[in-house]
């Protein structure tokens, strides 16, 4: 059976650099909302405004959902896997681990797809997507401090929730595969996959945090940065996220979990004026050569100039 690796050109790439910047980004609303909001609330609201949002889209520019079953169960299975369950206890575990590590555990997101890819999408173990991978790890690891992982013990709930919420987002950009089958837009599938995630934690969320009875009202700051979450980090992202997955595979569109420690470390300098320290740029570094021995196309070009530098032998 042939491999279909997929590779990415420069308008994908450049794709999953603004979508981690957008990703990124969201860990300075998440600061803010947690101020006023409980996490079941922040999770409600975001994936409820940005359903509405991409349904209203949808219906400005003539499209509209699907009406099969078949393919609700599809959008309730994939909510599941990629909202409902990670949305959750990743929010709840940053309550009990530090956020460093979490992000670290989080990064795990490609290692799981590689493996996963391997024997359920036709992607082969090729040892520079191996290296890759495995290189980039220790650039977010770098990155975001070693010393993140002095909490590191498996054994705690906290951090093999964070564990299992990466192996639900590397099934989920597997399974959301098969949208592509059935020829449903990207931006219909961000809608279908957020409405039926509103439908499962509009009950959820209203049960266990009762947002009437809070004693004050959310500020005008906090809603600003509910509508950024869920207008920027949830509909437009995961309508880039989705167009990713269609043209570049699985593996490859869960690539910008490498990427959002950088953006979220770059945008902090940049906005919030912190400093980089060297090894941040060690990090940083060690991350995209990790990305370019992925993508495998510098070692093409070296192949491609030796072959056509050898000598032709005489019959």
């Amino acid at each position: 059976m042939r491999s279909h690796i997929q590779t990415m050109n420069a308008k994908t790439w450049l794709l999953v650099i603004v979508l981690s910047v957008i990703w990124g980004g969201s860990f300075f609303f998440f600061k803010i909302l947690l101020v006023e909001l409980p996490p079941l609330t922040i999770v409600m609201a975001r994936v409820m405004i940005a359903s509405l949002a991409l349904v209203a889209y949808l219906r400005l520019s003539g499209q509209s959902l699907p009406k099969d079953s078949r393919v609700w169960r599809a959008f309730f299975t994939l909510a599941l896997m990629n909202n409902v369950v990670p949305f959750t206890l990743i929010v709840w575990s940053e309550i009990h681990i530090t956020s460093g590590l979490a992000a670290v555990l989080n990064a795990t997101v490609p290692v799981f797809s590689v493996i996963l890819a391997h024997f359920f999408a036709n992607e082969p173990l090729r040892p520079n997507r191996v290296a890759g991978i495995l290189l980039s790890l220790l650039g977010v690891v770098i990155l975001i401090g070693p010393s993140a992982l002095r909490g590191l013990n498996l054994t705690s709930l906290a951090q093999i929730a964070v564990l299992f919420s990466a192996f639900l987002y590397s099934c989920a950009a597997l399974y959301a595969q098969r949208f592509k089958a059935m020829q449903i837009s990207p931006v219909v599938v961000s809608a279908g996959q957020l409405m039926a995630a509103s439908v499962i934690m509009l009950p959820l969320g209203l049960l266990v945090d009762r947002p009437w009875t809070f004693a004050h009202a959310p500020s005008l700051v906090t809603w600003s940065a509910l509508l950024g979450l869920a207008l920027l980090s949830t509909a437009v992202a995961y309508v880039m996220y989705f167009r990713i997955l269609a043209v570049a595979g699985a593996t490859n569109s869960v690539l910008v979990t490498f990427l959002i420690p950088v953006s979220a470390l770059l945008l902090g300098t940049l906005v919030l004026k912190e400093r980089l320290a060297a090894l941040d740029f060690v990090g940083i570094l060690v991350i995209f050569v990790g990305l370019v021995i992925l993508d495998g196309r510098v070692f093409q070009m070296f192949r491609r100039r030796g072959e056509e530098g050898q000598p032709i032998s005489s019959a």
